[in-house]
């Protein structure tokens, strides 16, 4: 019995590699799970070398399952100090939709106990309730089905809302619908064989109040795709790429009965738009945020698109403060987030989901380029000067590393700025670059 732990850590050890040391150290071997040219040429560019899984690895861009594999409690896998991987172990506490929802509502109530400022209220007598001042960023949603209840009280307060639903575990946008009445949901409960009875274990999904009013273009819905870099959760250490791109339906936004089931008119996925007959191939159906931003500023103004650009920043990382008490946060791991966001005609930003593993698969030249970049741009924040994954750099790149990223927070950076502001006897030092 006692030999068996040893020989499980060992299997695992040759399926994932040791590290070499000595004096093949400066040899970078890379492994990775996806067959992508964005990612290969990147790692070759820099003379890395690409190996197996059963081999000695430095660098393992991995999917998921991989990632879950490596750092299972049963596994006995350690990883050395020159070894990083693209995943946190419970990056699924941002990137799976009701964990996302459960982290924020926590959050939120803990400001709220803590007497946090940010945790303040409009008042109860409004129409729609009491709602948060400054962390209202996520639509009222539901967990089903354990909130069926309370989805229920919710849904007959206004019962002429539209309500999407979405299985937690999948992507893409597989598996979502529009519901407008409660016997539509009871229907598909029965045909799906799927008892909303909190004490039946069945597939989760949630269900969000559908943001009816969104920001058109040319007639058309469409989201934000914004990539987010996190080297640490504690401390919290983000970055955001200024190269993100708005996705657009194929089809004019309706609202009518007809149209509720049509997903060209209301899903942004391009993994869905690909299919439609109106989908260019051209540009995919996709517009750079700097456009968007130009756009905005030319029909809106100024002042009220920085507002807007200020408050997606906001949303972020405060989303990131959500989870990092709950993230194992490995220094080992970084993680790149694939952040789709929602703009009503409000100028209001939403939070959609977060992706652990955005799609790589470039569908026009132009976007074989921002990817590219996307992770050249990685890699050069991840990796110390000398270009060696080393878990003992304390992670804080110089600036003219960070290529086409912005430093969104960096809490020890900002917790040094403090140290030094009060030790110099209240003279002002700006931090405000450490927050975009």
């Amino acid at each position: 019995m006692s030999m068996e732990p040893k020989r499980v850590s060992t299997n695992l050890a040759t399926m994932y590699g040791r590290l070499a040391t000595g004096h093949d150290r400066m040899k970078i071997c890379f492994c990775t799970d996806l067959d992508k040219s964005v990612l290969i040429s990147n790692f070759e560019k820099r003379g890395w070398v690409q190996v197996t899984a059963d081999d000695d690895w430095n660098f393992y861009w991995a999917g998921t399952g991989t990632c879950r594999n490596i750092f299972s409690v049963d596994s006995g896998y350690r990883m050395h100090d020159n070894q990083l991987i693209n995943h946190f172990p419970n990056h699924y506490e941002l990137s799976r939709k009701d964990l996302l929802v459960k982290n924020i509502k926590r959050y939120r109530k803990d400001l709220e106990r803590d007497g946090n400022p940010l945790a303040e209220k409009t008042e109860a007598n409004i129409p729609g309730g009491s709602k948060y001042l400054y962390l209202d960023f996520i639509p009222i949603t539901f967990v089903l089905p354990a909130d069926y209840n309370m989805f229920v009280e919710e849904y007959r307060k206004n019962p002429q809302s539209t309500w999407i639903m979405k299985p937690c575990g999948k992507s893409q946008g597989a598996g979502i619908f529009l519901i407008n009445k409660l016997s539509k949901l009871k229907r598909w409960s029965r045909e799906a064989k799927t008892s909303f009875h909190p004490q039946i274990g069945k597939e989760s999904y949630v269900i969000s109040r559908y943001i009816e009013n969104p920001l058109l273009i040319g007639g058309k819905k469409f989201d934000l795709r914004l990539y987010v870099l996190v080297t640490s959760f504690r401390p919290l250490k983000a970055y955001l790429f200024r190269l993100g791109f708005c996705r657009f339906c194929t089809v004019k936004y309706d609202t009518s009965v007809t149209e509720l089931d049509n997903m060209y008119v209301h899903l942004t996925n391009v993994s869905v738009q690909k299919h439609g007959g109106e989908y260019n191939n051209h540009h995919g159906g996709k517009w750079s945020v700097q456009n968007l931003r130009l756009y905005l500023e030319g029909t809106r103004g100024k002042e009220v698109t920085d507002k807007l650009f200020g408050s997606i920043t906001w949303l972020i990382v405060h989303s990131l403060k959500a989870v990092s008490s709950v993230m194992a946060s490995d220094r080992h791991c970084f993680e790149c987030y694939g952040y789709d966001i929602i703009i009503d005609n409000t100028l209001k930003p939403w939070l959609v989901e977060v992706n652990a593993s955005p799609s790589l698969t470039s569908t026009t030249a132009n976007d074989r380029i921002l990817k590219y970049k996307l992770i050249d741009n990685i890699l050069s924040i991840v990796l110390p000067p000398d270009g060696v994954p080393d878990v003992r750099w304390s992670k804080i790149p110089s600036p003219d590393m960070l290529g086409n990223f912005d430093l969104l927070i960096d809490e020890e950076i900002a917790a040094q700025d403090d140290s030094i502001h009060n030790s110099n006897n209240g003279k002002h030092r700006s931090n405000s670059n450490r927050w975009k």
